[in-house]
Order: C-alpha cells, then structure tokens, then sequence
C-alpha cells in the first residue's frame, strides 16, 4: 500500500509538472486581424509657467490664433506673445474591439522649443487614423514624470519633462466596425514568435482537444482553423474554447543582453561547449609629483636663472589576467555565476558572453538590445 501511495503522488506530481510547462494557446499568439490602431493629432497644452514654446515659435502662435478664433476672437498670428503655451504631438492606440465611449491612453510629446510641459492642460485634440477620419477626442491635465528649472544659468532636471501622458484622456468617438458574418468560417491564429516546432504542437494539441482536421500548420507563424459549421453564426463560443487549449510550446535557447542597463537574461538550459576564456583589465595609473627648483636658495643668481616646477611622472602598468575553462555540457547560468564569484562587472560578463558566441561556443540565440 506504501508503495502504491507513492507511485499515486508520484504521479500526480509528474502531471503537475507537465501541465505546469503547457501553455494555453491564448498566451502564444492572437488570431490574424486583432490588432491595435494608431491615432495621433497635434494639440496645444496651455497653463504652462512661462516653460512653453517661445514667442517666436510660428506654428504656437497661428495654433493659438486658429483656436481664439474658433471662440469669435480675433487675433493676428503677430500679435501672440506667450511663453505659456506649447504645441505638441498626441498619440494613441485604439484596440479592436474598442467601443463609442471607451477611454484610451494618450502621450503628449512637446514639438517646439518648450522647457517643460509641468503643471500643462491639453485642449481638446481630435485623433485621427492614417485614413484620415477622427476617432477620438483627447483632453485634460498632463502626468510628467520629471522637471526643469533654471534660474541664473544653472539649470536643475529630472527624466524628461517635455514629455507626458494622460491616463485615459482620450474618448472613442468612432468604434471599430464589427465583423460581417460568416467572416468566422476560417481564422488563422498567428504566433507571436514563429517556430515550426511550435506551430505543429499548437496544430496538433487542437485537433485533439476541438476535433480532428480542424487546423493545419501553413508555416512557422500560421496556424489555420476550421470553424464548425453549427457554430460559424457565433463564433464566440468555439474561440474561447481555442484560446483554452493546453499545448507545450517549444524552448528557444536565448541570452538577452542589455548594454544600457549592463543587464543579463539567460534561461538556465542554454548550453556552452568546452572553452577557454581569459580576461582582464589593463589598469593603468600616472602619479605625478610636482617639485620646485629654486636657484637663488643655493647661491645662484643672474640673468637667466628663475624659479621653475619641475613635475616628475611615474607610469604604472598592471594587466591583471584570469583563465578558465568550461568542461562541454555547462550552462550559461554556471558561466555567470563562477563570474560572480570572482567578483566581475556586468559588463565585463556582457563582453565574456558576446566573445564565447563569436567563438561558436555559445549554443542559443544572442539578442543584443
């Protein structure tokens, strides 16, 4: 009985584990045609502290006389002269399946001279698509996540404060045309990565769990389904079922490097063939030691003779130099972490790992951002 307890949690263990690795279809793609939409559309943002576009800055003062004018106020593009406004361009992303009334989020980019766009209010703003028709309407108080202030030639900033959003400052006016029916008879469900290995599982995993023949791998992106008949009408019951299919996607070994940040991300399974690594930092240190030679102390004196500094330098050279060696069948983790042990910088870690990949040692992907 003991033993056969033990073969039953066993068990149950081993299928944990193996539905802990499957994914659903949901989180490896999107069905072909869901998709965001960009809308973008210049605006003015107004009640600036004296940060906003200069006096001479020709689009702020015809964008400000165009809208006083649109109030019965007549003001020649002349005689404008405000530092606190500031011409900007507005963006957003309008979902597919976004709804007449739904709220979007809205970036706000200065395009004059502005300083800072801190403490601002953006006017009403249409939104248009690269058709040309308007689909939503933007307006309301700026996020800046920094500032600028200078005062006497010295100047104090924090990130970019020409820069800032507005969370959900733009209102749909024109939602997304639904689709027509009978569209559903076919969909295509499209990989975020394309893997031929991993469109097959997808193919597969659905013809088992929805009904035999209904997709087909066309290539490494694609995955074409059949809609039953019974349910072409709607269609949202039969693709929830599709996004709830279980399949285990295929692993690609990859090492992401970021130079910027001197950050490293590496799955634990990308393996290294044997190899010799040897770094080290050139150090190189300069001491100078300044000395003065007076000639009048000991006695000499006339026309020519002065008080000179004399500097006396000494160079120093050290070219510190690790080896190590990788037996075949190491990972990229043991690779970092015996670098860390020996205490050395993400970027010399970052060079060690681009060298081991040019020198064909380093079997996966090398993504560089």
């Amino acid at each position: 009985m003991r033993a056969l307890l033990l073969l039953v949690l066993l068990a149950g263990w081993i299928t944990a584990a193996a539905q802990g690795t499957a994914l659903r279809v949901k989180d490896l793609g999107k069905v072909q045609g869901w998709r965001e939409n960009v809308l973008v559309g210049t605006g003015i943002v107004t009640g600036l502290a004296g940060t906003g576009d200069s006096p001479g800055n020709r689009a702020t003062r015809q964008a400000l006389s165009n809208v006083l004018a649109q109030f019965n106020l007549t003001v020649a593009p002349e005689q404008v002269n405000s530092r606190n406004v500031a011409v900007v361009m507005v963006s957003a992303a309008l979902p597919a399946f976004a709804r007449e009334g739904d709220t979007l989020d809205v970036s706000v980019a200065s395009s004059g001279d502005a300083r800072s766009l801190v403490g601002g209010n953006l006017l009403l703003t249409p939104l248009r698509a690269p058709n040309g028709r308007v689909y939503a309407l933007a307006q309301g108080p700026l996020a800046v996540g920094g500032h600028r202030y200078d005062a006497n030639g010295n100047v104090v900033q924090k990130n970019h404060p020409t820069a800032a959003a507005i969370p959900n400052g733009a209102t749909v006016e024109v939602g997304m045309p639904p689709p027509e029916p009978g569209v559903f008879a076919h969909v295509t469900f499209v990989l975020a990565e394309p893997d031929y290995t991993t469109a097959s599982r997808v193919a597969e995993a659905i013809n088992r769990q929805l009904g035999p023949g209904l997709a087909h791998a066309r290539d490494a992106s694609g995955i074409e389904i059949e809609v039953p008949s019974a349910q072409q009408g709607e269609p949202v019951a039969f693709l929830a079922r599709l996004e709830s299919v279980a399949v285990e996607p295929d692993r690609r070994p990859r090492v992401v490097i970021n130079e910027r940040t001197g950050t490293v991300v590496s799955g634990g399974d990308v393996r290294l063939s044997r190899v010799a690594i040897s770094h080290g930092d050139l150090k190189i240190t300069v001491a100078s030691t300044n000395s003065v030679s007076q000639p009048a102390f000991i006695g000499r004196t006339g026309p020519g003779v002065r008080t000179e500094v004399v500097t006396n330098t000494e160079l120093t050279v050290e070219e510190p130099t690790g080896v190590g060696f990788l037996a075949s069948g190491g990972t990229v983790a043991d690779l970092v972490q015996s670098l860390a042990r020996m205490k050395t910088s993400t970027r010399d870690i970052i060079s060690i790992l681009r060298a081991v990949k040019a020198a064909g040692a380093l079997h996966g992907e090398l993504v560089v951002q």
